[in-house]
C-alpha cells in the first residue's frame, strides 16, 4: 500500500467511525400504545441504539416497566427476552417486535397472557407523560406488635362463588342470611368483600369504589348492624387479580380510606406485586408496609397476607403485622386440590398460635365440587390445622347437611382452641392419616383421615394422643360420648373420624 492510499484510507476509517458508533435501528424511538388488552396494559416501548448495543423497554399498567433483556435485531425483527414474573419452569419468555408502514406488532407473552399490540411513534414528551411512577419501598422496620385475631378468623369471602362479579346488595344479602342461617351465632363474623369492588382514583389519588357499590360506608354501617365485621381486599401491586386498581404508590392513603370506611380486615394479595418483589426481602417490605399503614390509622383492622406461603412466610408473617397468612396457592372445589392443600400445604405448625395463623384457604363446603363425605374431610382438615374458617359459597343457598357440618359447634371449638395449637399428623399407613391437637381443656383432638378410594377400616389408640389410657371418647361430628375407643372406626372413601379424647 502506498502512502497516500494509506493515508486516505485512516481518514476515511476516522470519519466513518462516528457514524457507526451512532448508528440506529429502524426501531429505536419511542412507540405509543392505545388498544392493547387490558393485563398487562402495554401502554409505551421506548428503544435506543449505538453501535451494535440495543437496549429498550416495554412499560405496562400491571407491571411497569419490563427491561429488554439481550435485545437485537434479526431477519428485520426486534427479539428480546424478559423476566417472566415468578414461574420457575419458564423465568424468561421471548418477545419480538416488527414494523409494518411505520407501525410495530409486539408480541409476547408474561405470565399465562399473550401479548400482541399495535403501536405508533411517539414523543420525548409522549414518554414522560406515560412513564410509569416507581414508588419506592421504606426499609424493613421493627416487628409490629398485634393483639387482633386471638383466634382464627371465621365468616364469608365472595371469591370462591362470585369471583370479581360482586356488589353492594350480594354482600348485603350474604350478611342477612348469616345472621338469618345462624352461621353468624355458630361463630362467623366477617362479610369479606374480595377482588371487583375498586374504581378509580381521585384527583387527590383517594381510591373510589366502582357503580357496584354505591357507598361503602352505608354498606359497612350495615353489616355492623347486623353484629357482623367486613373485609376488604387490596394488592401491593398496581393491579388486582382481576385488573382493578391496586395500592401500589398509594399503601397509607388506602389504608386510611379503608379505616375511614369502617372495615375490620384486609386481605392484601400479592398479584402483580409479583413483578416489583420478586424475593424475600422486597415481598416482607412491601407487606409491611401495609402492615405498618393500618396500625397508624388507629383502627383494628385484621391484615391478611396473600402471597401463597412464598419464602417461609409463617417465620415472619407477624412481625409484618399480620394475623393470618396464606400457605399455599388458590384452592378449587375438588378432593384433589383440596386433599393436597390440607394433607401437605397447610404450612409450619411452629409457625401459628394465637394472633397468628396458618391461612389453608377459603373453604368451598356448599360449592356442589365434592361429596359430603369430602366436605366432611374437609372441614375437619381445616379446624384440625387451626385455619381460619371463610365459607365461601353462595350463604342464601345452604343445603342442611352443609349447614350442619359449618355450624357443628365441637368441630368448630376445636378450631377456635383458646391454646391455638395447629394439629400435625402423627401416624400414617398407606392411604390412612392419624391427626392430633392438644386443646386448651387437657383432651386432644384426634381425627382419622381415609384418603384412598375404598371403604377402610382402622383403629385409634391412645399412643396416637399422646396418653398411656383413655377414660372418655367424645365423636365431635356427632357429639356421643363413650367411656374408651372403639375396636376399629370404618372410614368411607375421602371419609374422616373425629374425636375428643381424655386421658384416664
Amino acid at each position: 500500500m502506498t502512502r497516500a492510499l494509506f493515508a486516505a484510507t485512516a481518514l476515511a476509517a476516522i470519519m466513518l467511525a462516528p457514524a457507526a458508533a451512532s448508528a440506529r435501528t429502524a426501531f429505536d424511538g419511542v412507540w405509543l400504545f392505545d388498544k392493547a388488552p387490558p393485563m398487562p396494559g402495554v401502554t409505551m416501548m421506548e428503544v435506543t441504539s449505538r453501535g451494535t448495543r440495543i437496549e429498550g423497554r416495554v412499560t405496562t399498567l400491571w407491571y411497569g416497566p419490563i427491561t429488554m433483556i439481550d435485545p437485537r435485531v434479526e431477519n428485520g425483527r426486534l427479539i428480546f427476552d424478559a423476566r417472566n414474573i415468578n414461574d420457575r419452569d419458564h423465568p424468561f419468555r421471548r418477545w419480538s417486535v416488527s414494523l409494518d408502514k411505520g407501525q410495530v406488532r409486539l408480541q409476547g407473552q408474561i405470565w399465562a397472557t399473550e401479548v400482541d399490540a399495535t403501536g405508533y411513534r411517539g414523543t420525548a414528551k409522549a414518554a414522560k407523560a406515560r412513564a410509569f411512577k416507581v414508588a419506592p419501598l421504606p426499609p424493613l422496620g421493627a416487628p409490629i406488635a398485634s393483639r387482633l385475631a386471638a383466634t382464627p378468623p371465621m365468616g364469608w369471602s365472595s371469591w370462591n362463588r362470585f369471583a370479581e362479579h360482586i356488589d353492594d346488595e350480594t354482600v348485603r344479602a350474604m350478611a342477612d342470611a348469616m345472621v338469618s342461617s345462624g352461621l353468624r351465632d355458630a361463630g362467623y363474623r366477617y362479610v369479606n368483600i374480595d377482588d371487583g369492588w375498586q374504581g378509580r382514583r381521585d384527583a387527590n389519588g383517594v381510591l373510589q369504589p366502582n357503580d357496584k357499590f354505591p357507598d361503602m360506608k352505608a354498606l359497612t354501617a350495615y353489616v355492623h348492624a347486623r353484629g357482623l365485621k367486613i373485609g376488604i381486599y387490596s394488592s401491593p401491586g398496581p393491579r388486582t387479580c382481576a385488573g382493578y386498581e391496586g395500592s401500589y404508590g398509594h399503601v397509607a392513603q388506602d389504608a386510611r380510606t379503608f379505616a375511614d370506611w369502617g372495615f375490620d380486615y384486609l386481605k392484601y394479595d400479592l398479584c402483580s406485586g409479583e413483578w416489583f418483589y420478586p424475593n424475600a426481602d422486597t415481598v416482607k417490605r412491601s407487606y409491611r408496609e401495609m402492615g405498618a399503614a393500618l396500625q397508624a390509622t388507629g383502627r383494628g383492622i385484621v391484615f391478611s397476607l396473600c402471597e401463597y406461603g412464598r419464602f417461609e412466610v409463617g417465620s415472619w408473617g407477624r412481625d409484618v403485622g399480620g394475623q393470618l397468612w396464606r400457605t399455599t396457592g388458590d384452592i378449587t372445589d375438588d378432593y384433589e386440590t383440596m386433599a393436597k392443600i390440607g394433607f401437605e400445604r397447610n404450612g409450619d405448625p411452629d409457625h401459628a398460635g394465637p394472633h397468628g395463623w396458618n391461612d389453608a384457604d377459603m373453604l368451598e363446603i356448599g360449592n356442589g365440587g365434592m361429596s359430603l363425605d369430602e366436605y366432611r374431610t374437609h372441614m375437619t382438615l381445616w379446624a384440625m390445622s387451626a385455619s381460619p374458617l371463610m365459607m365461601g359459597h353462595d350463604l342464601r343457598r345452604t343445603t342442611p347437611e352443609m349447614l350442619a357440618l359449618l355450624t357443628n359447634r365441637h368441630v368448630i371449638a376445636v378450631d377456635q382452641d383458646p391454646r391455638g395449637i395447629q394439629g400435625k399428623a402423627v401416624r400414617k399407613d398407606g392411604r390412612i392419616e392419624v391427626w392430633a391437637k392438644p386443646l386448651a381443656d387437657g383432651r386432644v383432638a384426634l381425627a382419622l383421615f381415609n384418603r384412598g378410594t375404598d371403604e377402610a377400616s382402622f383403629a385409634l389408640t391412645a399412643a396416637d394422643a399422646g396418653l398411656r389410657s383413655i377414660s372418655q371418647v367424645q365423636d365431635l361430628w356427632s357429639g356421643a360420648t363413650a367411656a374408651g375407643l372403639p375396636e376399629s372406626y370404618t372410614v368411607p372413601a375421602h371419609g374422616a373420624v373425629m374425636v375428643a379424647v381424655r386421658g384416664g
